[in-house]
């Protein structure tokens, strides 16, 4: 096993993640088994982001969206293992974080150390941007379920996390939250 930045690492790893960022609980998505194999090795999704950001400064669901479109629409990382990822890669100074006005939402930049990082490992960086050209054998993820699905359902459940955790709803916005759901719900059954 190799060590990183040993706080950060321990720390995940006592929290059940890989050292790829991936955790091996539920959720899980296809990064190992089912779906050809391994989609990334140890610490390979920290090098595709950072190579992926380093081509084009990036938001959250830009870089998932890259990987899932590189990879064919047969995987695509959760919300739930790619921001823990960057916001690894930002402690370990990596990455660069820009607030968008008003949105809230984080842009990525790599940083010079996280180009020094990139260029003593490039062929691992290679290697992870050449498994992603050459797409995943397999169904997708969950036996067959489509991976753009299957990043929608992510991003609702992170969306409602999100929300859900932070300020009280009132009674007005509890009512909003269930009618957009029950609506969905609705939308799909006609599909």
């Amino acid at each position: 096993m190799r060590h990183f930045h040993s706080d950060h690492h321990h720390c995940r790893m006592a929290r059940g993640e890989h050292e790829d960022g991936l955790s091996g609980g539920r959720g899980h998505r296809g990064a190992r088994g089912g779906v050809g194999g391994r989609v990334f090795g140890h610490g390979g999704l920290r090098f595709v982001l950072l190579r992926l950001i380093a081509d084009k400064p990036s938001h959250g669901y830009e870089l998932i969206k890259a990987i899932e479109d590189r990879l064919g629409g047969s995987y695509a990382p959760s919300p739930g293992v790619v921001y823990p990822t960057l916001t690894l890669l930002e402690e370990m100074g990596y990455l660069s974080v820009e607030t968008a006005d008003g949105s809230g939402r984080k842009s990525y930049s790599i940083t010079d150390s996280g180009r020094e990082f990139l260029e003593a490992n490039r062929e691992m960086a290679d290697a992870m941007m050449a498994r992603m050209g050459g797409g995943v054998d397999g169904a997708g993820p969950r036996g067959g379920r489509p991976p753009q699905v299957t990043r929608a359902i992510e991003n609702l459940k992170m969306a409602m996390r999100m929300r859900l955790t932070g300020a009280p709803l009132t009674e007005q916005q509890a009512h909003e939250f269930a009618a957009v759901l029950d609506a969905a719900a609705q939308q799909i059954e006609k599909i």
